[in-house]
C-alpha cells in the first residue's frame, strides 16, 4: 500500500486564477488594439439564419445517408462542402487539395469472452466489456496479477502519481473512473467538480499503456462518469474504430476495458477489501494495493483498413499567412442501420450539420471582408469524430498547417438550436486567454459567459477541439448557455430541448422546420468576432499556468 498526500491546495487554486487574470489584461489590451475592415460590421451582420438553416437542412437530408465515413454519404459530403468553400473563395488547404486521407482501423473484439478475476467470471456486456488496439487475432491474457491504482493518474503539475513506486509492466491494473477531485468537489483536489484530462477514460488507457501494464479496466460508476452502464456496454462493444498505427497498436496495453461497479465490490471482497474504502483511500493521494489476484481473458478480433478525409480550406493572411486560426467542426455522423425497422438513417442535424453549416457560413464571411485578416484563417472539417475524435486526433498529429504556426483553435459541434440566450457556456471555462477575446465578442452581444452546466462530465474533453489542447494549441469550445433570452424562447426551449436530448445519436436526429436558428446565428457571429480579432492580432494566446495543455 502506498499513500501520498497531495500537495495541490486551494492556495494553488487561486494563484492559477490570479496568473490567467494576469495573462488576460494583456490579452484584452491586444484585442483593443486590433482593427477592424471598414466592412466588418456589415459583414458580422450578414451571417443569417436563413445561410444556417439550409447548409443544416442539406447536409442532414436523407439523400446524405447520415454521413457515415467510407460510405457514399462521405462522398456527397465531401463534395459538398468544397463545392461551397471555393464558391466563398476559400483556397485549397492541404497544398492544391481540399483533402487529407485520414487511414482508418476497425476492430472488432468477438462478444464471446469471458472475463476471471480471482474467482468472479464475469460476462460480456453485463459484469464487462474489453478490447483490443492491437492489430492481432487473439490476444492471450492468462494469470495477470491485479493492482488496484486509485485513479490510474500521473500528474507533476498536481503533485500525484498513482504509479509512483510499483511496477505495472505487465500486471492488470484497476482505476476509478474520473479524477481525485470528484471525491473533492470543493477544490482541494485538482479542479475540485471540474473534471480534467486526467479523469477521461482515454487518459487511463494512455497512461497505463505508457506504464507498460498489460491490461487495464476501469471500474464504472455512473456519478462520476456522467452516464450509465448502459452507455458503456453499447459504446465499447461491437465494431470500435482506430487510426492506422506504425507499430499495429504494439505500444498499447493488450487489453483495455470497463468492469461494473458491483464486479468491482466482488472482486474486492475476495480480496478481504471493501471497495468503498479503498476509493477512500485512492482520495486522500496517490494510491496502490495489490490484490493477490488474478486476469484473464481471451480476445478475438477482426480488423479492417479503411479510408476517409479531412477538409481543409483557407483565406490567406495578408501580412502573416504563415500563422494560422483554425475553426473545426465534424462532418459525419452515424450513417444508415438497414437492419432497423421504418426510419434507418441517422442523419445527425443537430450532431453536426449544425457546426457543419455554422464553419461554412462563418467562410463566406470572412471572404465579403474588403481586406483579408492578417493570419490566415482556416476552416478544417474532421472524420469520424463519432469514432473518437479520430479525424482531428489524426490532424493533430500529422498538421498540414504547423502546430506552432497554429495560433489558436475554435471548435463548433452541435449548435444551440434552443434559440437565443443572455449567457455563453464556455466549456471548459478558465482554459486559456481565449475567453478574453470570447469576453469581448460576447458584451458586443450584451450577453455573459458562465460556466458549462456540468463541468464534472469534462466535455472540453469530447470534442475535436480537444485534440489540439492536448497538443498545446490553446482551444475554445463555446456556445449559447442555459438562460433564454426571453419568455417565448423559454417556453420553445422547454418543448424543444424534450426532442434533441431525447434524440442524442438517434433517427430521430433531423432537421425541423421549427427550429430556432436565432442562437446559432448569434453564436456564429460571436465566434467569427473572436477569429477575427485573434487573427489580426500579433498576440499569441497562451494557457493558464496549470493548465494541461501548457504549449
Amino acid at each position: 500500500m502506498i499513500r501520498q498526500k497531495s500537495g495541490f491546495t486551494l492556495a494553488l487554486s487561486a494563484a492559477m486564477l490570479l496568473s490567467l487574470g494576469a495573462c488576460s489584461q494583456q490579452s484584452e489590451e491586444a484585442v483593443s488594439e486590433a482593427p477592424q475592415a471598414n466592412n466588418f460590421e456589415e459583414v458580422y451582420n450578414s451571417i443569417s439564419t436563413e445561410t444556417l438553416k439550409q447548409h443544416t437542412k442539406t447536409l442532414s437530408s436523407d439523400e446524405f445517408g447520415g454521413r457515415l465515413p467510407t460510405t457514399p454519404g462521405e462522398k456527397m459530403t465531401l463534395d459538398y462542402l468544397t463545392t461551397e468553400l471555393t464558391k466563398v473563395g476559400f483556397e485549397p488547404g492541404n497544398g492544391d487539395s481540399f483533402f487529407q486521407q485520414v487511414d482508418l482501423m476497425q476492430i472488432t473484439a468477438s462478444p464471446d469472452m469471458t472475463l476471471t478475476l480471482g474467482e468472479n467470471k464475469l460476462a460480456y456486456k453485463e459484469d464487462m466489456v474489453a478490447g483490443s488496439k492491437r492489430e492481432v487475432s487473439e490476444i492471450n491474457l492468462s494469470d495477470s496479477e491485479v493492482i488496484f491504482l486509485g485513479y490510474g493518474v500521473n500528474a507533476p503539475e498536481y503533485d500525484w502519481n498513482d504509479y509512483e513506486d510499483i511496477d505495472v509492466k505487465g500486471k492488470t491494473v484497476i482505476v476509478l473512473v474520473n479524477d481525485p477531485g470528484f471525491a473533492s468537489p470543493e477544490g482541494e483536489l485538482f479542479q475540485g467538480s471540474t473534471m480534467t484530462y486526467y479523469g477521461r477514460w482515454s487518459y487511463k488507457y494512455e497512461e497505463a499503456s505508457r506504464q507498460g501494464a498489460e491490461a487495464v479496466f476501469i471500474v464504472h460508476e455512473t456519478a462520476p462518469a456522467s452516464y450509465g452502464w448502459s452507455v458503456v456496454a453499447n459504446s465499447w462493444s461491437g465494431p470500435q474504430y482506430g487510426l492506422v498505427t506504425p507499430d499495429g497498436g504494439a505500444s498499447r496495453v493488450a487489453v483495455e476495458g470497463w468492469i461494473s461497479r458491483e464486479a468491482a465490490v466482488k472482486l474486492f471482497a475476495d480480496a478481504g477489501l471493501d471497495f468503498d474504502e479503498q476509493k477512500d483511500y485512492a482520495a486522500q493521494g496517490a494510491y496502490s494495493e495489490p490484490l493477490n489476484l488474478t486476469a484473464s481473458v481471451t480476445v478475438k478480433n477482426d480488423f479492417e483498413k479503411s479510408k476517409s478525409y479531412n477538409v481543409l480550406a483557407t483565406l490567406p493572411g495578408s501580412e502573416k499567412p504563415d500563422e494560422h486560426i483554425i475553426y473545426t467542426a465534424h462532418w459525419d455522423h452515424l450513417g444508415t442501420d438497414e437492419t432497423k425497422e421504418g426510419d434507418q438513417i441517422y442523419n445527425g442535424a443537430h450532431d453536426n450539420a449544425t457546426g457543419t453549416a455554422a464553419i461554412l457560413a462563418m467562410a463566406e464571411a470572412f471572404s465579403k471582408l474588403n481586406e483579408n485578416p492578417k493570419r490566415s484563417v482556416s476552416m478544417l472539417v474532421v472524420t469520424a469524430e463519432e469514432q473518437g475524435l479520430l479525424g482531428s486526433k489524426y490532424y493533430a498529429e500529422n498538421p498540414v498547417i504547423p502546430l506552432d504556426k497554429t495560433v489558436a483553435n475554435i471548435n463548433m459541434d452541435a449548435m444551440n438550436v434552443l434559440g437565443r440566450t443572455k449567457d455563453v457556456a464556455v466549456i471548459g471555462m478558465g482554459k486559456s486567454e481565449l475567453e478574453t477575446y470570447l469576453d469581448k465578442a460576447v458584451k458586443r452581444q450584451g450577453r455573459v459567459l458562465t460556466q458549462e452546466d456540468t463541468p464534472q462530465a469534462g466535455y472540453y474533453y469530447r470534442s475535436d477541439h480537444f485534440s489540439f489542447a492536448k497538443l498545446g494549441v490553446p482551444a475554445l469550445y463555446a456556445k449559447g448557455g442555459s438562460e433564454p433570452i426571453d419568455e417565448a424562447t423559454a417556453d420553445y426551449r422547454k418543448k424543444t430541448n424534450l426532442v434533441v436530448r431525447g434524440c442524442y445519436h438517434q433517427v430521430c436526429d433531423q432537421f425541423r422546420e421549427g427550429w430556432d436558428f436565432g442562437g446559432i446565428q448569434e453564436d456564429t457571429q460571436m465566434l467569427f468576432e473572436v477569429g477575427y480579432d485573434i487573427a489580426n492580432s500579433d498576440d499569441w494566446p497562451k494557457w493558464a499556468p496549470t493548465s494541461e495543455f501548457q504549449r
